[in-house]
């Protein structure tokens, strides 16, 4: 919108990124975004704790963040919670993960090693499947023709009668403004996984129907035996897509600690 004031000088408005790039240049508050990838809400002490700061540090990156928009709260008692403010934020917080440049963490137990292969494997991103299983259910589905790419990425027909046939009402529409179908790039690999209306669809379907079920307190998915025998009929996955690898041993001379809560 053009404005004109009081001397003739005119004003309009233009996306300030250079505003949003600072509220995530802070690594506290890049860790904060990242945690809050698990679609829930999280009081400012357990931010605190995972961010390894102190509740007054992260209450003031609390506060920059809801004012930038990244961040939306409520009020549950005295308790301050917050959340991501909404799926686009997600989607591009995933995005911004997956072109960022890799840094090395110390890994230092085997426990860990395994958590953070089963985080890269299959785990949320806010409301849709992300990880090793998601990108291969998006190649899936794009190699049997229910996306295709002609006009953009898009549901086919077949994709739609697919969805029907899962038992997905509607074909995965939403009855908000949101997008069809969208992809994120995949931090852990550098491809594309499923997300938008569509996306969400199957990840509510694979829960209700315990294809995978969630890790408490975590991000995580586990694909169950159901979900192995269904996700190789319906899209032909491969066995090693649903069941990750054991970690090795970690090394002794990585350079960085992680997080305490990682994923």
């Amino acid at each position: 919108m053009i404005r004109w004031d009081a001397d003739h000088e005119s004003t309009t408005e233009t996306p300030d990124v250079a505003a949003l790039a600072a509220l995530l240049a802070d690594r506290t508050r890049a860790a904060i975004c990242i945690a809050l990838l698990d679609g829930g809400t999280w009081t400012a002490g357990e931010l605190a704790e995972y961010a390894g700061v102190a509740p007054s540090t992260a209450t003031e990156h609390l506060n920059l963040l809801v004012a930038g928009g990244l961040l939306a709260e409520e009020r549950r008692g005295r308790r301050r919670h917050v959340r991501l403010a909404g799926p686009d934020t997600a989607e591009i917080l995933e995005n911004l993960a997956g072109l960022a440049p890799y840094r090395r963490v110390r890994i230092r137990s085997l426990a860990e090693a395994n958590h953070r292969r089963a985080l890269h494997h299959a785990r949320t991103c806010y409301d849709h499947i992300a990880g090793a299983l998601g990108v291969a259910i998006a190649e899936a589905m794009t190699e049997r023709g229910l996306l295709g790419r002609e006009h953009g990425l898009e549901l086919t027909d077949a994709g739609a009668a697919w969805l029907v046939a899962l038992g997905i009402e509607g074909g995965g529409h939403s009855s908000t403004h949101r997008a069809h179908v969208r992809t994120c790039l995949d931090w852990t690999s550098r491809r594309q996984h499923l997300s938008g209306a569509v996306g969400a669809a199957l990840y509510r379907h694979a829960l209700e129907h315990r294809w995978v079920i969630r890790a408490p307190a975590s991000r995580i998915l586990a694909v169950t035996e159901a979900g192995r025998v269904a996700f190789r009929a319906r899209l032909g996955l491969p066995d090693e897509v649903l069941t990750p690898t054991p970690a090795a041993p970690p090394a002794r001379d990585r350079t960085e600690v992680s997080p305490r809560r990682p994923g």
